[in-house]
C-alpha cells in the first residue's frame, strides 16, 4: 500500500498535490490542520483494491492451512497488522484497534473448545483457533466527495481518540457568488464584443461610403483638418444632399455651420445692451483686456460718465493696479470689491450708469472655487460672460465651458483669435453647446481689436486652413476618424445650394 502525506498552506494546494502525485485515481485518507498548515494522507485507488477485497487464491489458501498454523500467529498476525498500518493515518489506527476487540471478543465467545481440539505441543499452554480473516474495509474519500457517515460499533470501554479533521474549504467562495461573478464577467465581454463589432461595421460603412462618394468622403477629411470633430462632421455630411457637386456641397456645408453658430444680432453688442456685465473664465484668456476694450466703446459712444468698473481680482498680483491704469486712460474709476456685499454696494452705488464691468478673478475649469465665484455673482440684472480663448484645444474648450455652466451665462467672448492657428475647435464648441457669441477679441490694442462676431466670416475663416498641420489626418487615415452619428439638434433648413 502506498500512502503518502502531503503539506500546504491550504487544503485546497495540499489535494492539488495528491492530484499531481497519483493522478485522477488519487484517494483521500484523511485531513487535518497542523501548526506547519494543512496535512492530506493519500493514496491511489489500485493500491487499496488488494487491501479492500482479498483475492480468491488467498482465501483458499488460508482455507488449505491446517488450524495450527492459522492458530500459531494469531497473536503475530494481530501485531503484524498494527505495525504495518502503524504509520497510516487515524482511520487505521482505529480500524486496529476494533479488529483486535473482535477478535478477542470471539475468542471469548466459544471459539475456545475449537482451540483446544486442535493438536498442541504442550498441554500447559493451550492454543486457540483464530477467526477467519474478513476482508479489509478501508474508508474512501474522494475529491469533492463528502466523508461517509460513521457507523456506531458496540465499545466494551471507551477509547479515546483524536477527532479526524475533514476537509476544510476556507479557501473556497460560495458557488452563488461565483455564479454571479462569472455572469458579470461574461455580459462584460458581451458588451465589449458588440461595441467591437459596431465599430468595424460603422468604419466599413464609411470606407465604403466615401468610395462610392468621393465629394463626402473630401469634405470630411476637409472638416477633420479645420479642426471640427468627427461627429460634428458626420452629423453634417449625413444629411448632405446627395445629388450636389463639389462646390454646391462646401457652400452648403458652410451654410449649416454658420446657420447653428449663435451670434449677437448687429446693434446688440454688450455695450450696446449696457447693463451689469460680469467677465469670467479660466486664468490668462484676457478678462482685463477685455474689460478694458468694452469700457473704451462704450467711453467713445456715451462718454466716461456712463461707464464703472469693478474687479474682483484679490488674487492676481497687479491686477487690480492694472485695472485702475486702464480706467486712468479712460477716464473711469476702478473700484474693488473684496466679498459679495461689497459687490451689492458698489453696484448700488453705479446703479446711474450705463454700464457697469465686473472683472473677476482668473480661476482654472477644474478649480473647485468656481462654484463659490458664481454663487457671489448670482445677482438680479447680473450678465455672466465667458472669455474663451479659441487658441485653445478643443476638449479643454469644453471643458470650460462644462464647468462655468454654458447654459447659464448670457453669452461668450472669443479671444485670441489672433493666436488661434484654427478656429475650428472654438467654433465647434460654441455650437455644440449652444452659446450666443458676443464679441471677438483678435489683439492687444485696446479698443482697436474688437469685432462684433460675424458667423459667416468666421466659418470662412476656420475652413481656410493649408493642411500643412503634422496633427492633420491625411485621406487614408479617414476610417480611424469614423464615428457613431449622434444628434446634435443641427439647423438643417433650407440651404443656399
Amino acid at each position: 500500500m502506498n500512502i503518502q502525506r502531503f503539506t500546504a498552506p491550504t487544503s485546497r494546494e495540499a489535494m492539488a498535490k495528491a492530484r499531481l502525485t497519483f493522478g485522477d485515481s488519487a484517494v483521500i485518507l484523511s485531513t487535518r490542520s497542523t501548526d506547519g498548515g494543512f496535512e492530506v494522507m493519500a493514496a491511489a485507488e489500485e493500491s487499496l483494491a488488494p487491501v479492500a477485497s482479498p483475492t480468491p487464491q488467498a482465501v483458499r489458501g488460508e482455507r488449505a492451512q491446517p488450524a495450527r498454523s492459522r492458530l500459531a500467529p494469531a497473536t503475530e498476525s494481530v501485531e503484524s497488522d498494527t505495525e504495518t498500518l502503524s504509520m497510516s493515518t487515524l482511520s487505521f489506527q482505529e480500524y486496529v484497534r476494533e479488529r483486535m476487540l473482535r477478535k478477542r471478543r470471539a475468542e471469548q465467545a466459544g471459539e475456545a473448545p475449537q482451540a483446544e481440539a486442535a493438536p498442541m505441543p504442550a498441554p500447559a499452554e493451550p492454543r486457540r483457533a483464530a477467526p477467519r480473516a474478513e476482508p479489509i474495509h478501508i474508508p474512501v474519500q474522494r475529491f469533492n466527495a463528502p466523508p461517509p457517515p460513521p457507523v456506531a460499533t458496540p465499545m466494551p470501554a471507551p477509547i479515546r481518540t483524536r477527532p479526524v479533521v475533514n476537509a476544510a474549504w476556507e479557501d473556497s467562495q460560495p458557488a452563488p457568488r461565483l455564479a454571479e461573478r462569472a455572469d458579470s464577467s461574461v455580459a462584460v465581454e458581451l458588451s465589449a464584443l458588440k461595441d467591437m463589432i459596431e465599430e468595424r461595421f460603422n468604419t466599413l460603412a464609411w470606407l465604403g461610403s466615401s468610395k462610392q462618394n468621393p465629394i463626402q468622403s473630401g469634405l470630411m477629411l476637409k472638416l477633420i483638418r479645420s479642426g471640427f470633430s468627427p461627429a460634428m462632421a458626420r452629423s453634417v455630411l449625413e444629411r448632405m444632399p446627395v445629388d450636389a457637386a463639389a462646390p454646391e456641397a462646401m457652400r452648403w456645408v458652410m451654410d449649416v455651420l454658420a446657420r447653428n453658430l449663435r451670434t449677437a444680432s448687429p446693434g446688440a453688442g454688450l455695450c450696446d445692451e449696457g447693463g451689469v456685465v460680469t467677465l469670467i473664465g479660466a486664468t490668462g484668456v484676457g478678462k482685463t483686456t477685455t474689460a478694458a476694450k468694452l469700457a473704451a466703446q462704450c467711453v467713445k459712444q456715451y462718454g466716461p460718465a456712463s461707464v464703472g468698473m469693478i474687479t474682483l481680482d484679490t488674487y492676481r498680483v497687479s491686477g487690480y493696479e492694472q485695472l485702475r491704469t486702464y480706467g486712468r486712460m479712460l477716464g473711469v474709476v476702478a473700484h474693488l470689491a473684496h466679498d459679495r456685499a461689497a459687490l451689492k454696494d458698489l453696484l448700488n452705488l453705479l446703479a446711474n450708469k450705463r454700464m457697469v464691468i465686473v472683472d473677476t478673478a482668473g480661476l482654472g475649469q477644474r478649480d473647485q472655487r468656481i462654484q463659490d465665484m458664481l454663487d457671489v455673482l448670482d445677482m438680479p440684472k447680473v450678465k455672466k460672460t465667458l472669455v474663451l480663448n479659441a487658441s485653445s484645444h478643443g476638449d479643454t474648450l469644453d471643458d470650460v465651458l462644462t464647468a462655468f455652466k454654458a447654459r447659464t451665462l448670457h453669452g461668450v467672448v472669443l479671444s485670441k483669435v489672433d493666436e488661434a492657428v484654427k478656429l475650428g475647435p472654438a467654433l465647434d464648441a460654441l455650437i455644440r453647446h449652444q452659446v450666443v457669441l458676443r464679441g471677438v477679441a483678435n489683439g492687444q490694442r485696446v479698443p482697436e481689436d474688437w469685432q462684433n462676431p460675424e458667423a459667416n466670416a468666421l466659418v470662412r475663416v476656420s475652413m481656410g486652413t493649408d493642411g500643412k498641420s503634422a496633427f492633420d489626418p491625411q485621406s487614408t487615415d479617414m476610417g480611424f476618424y469614423f464615428a457613431q452619428a449622434s444628434s446634435l439638434g443641427l439647423d438643417l433648413g433650407a440651404s443656399h445650394v
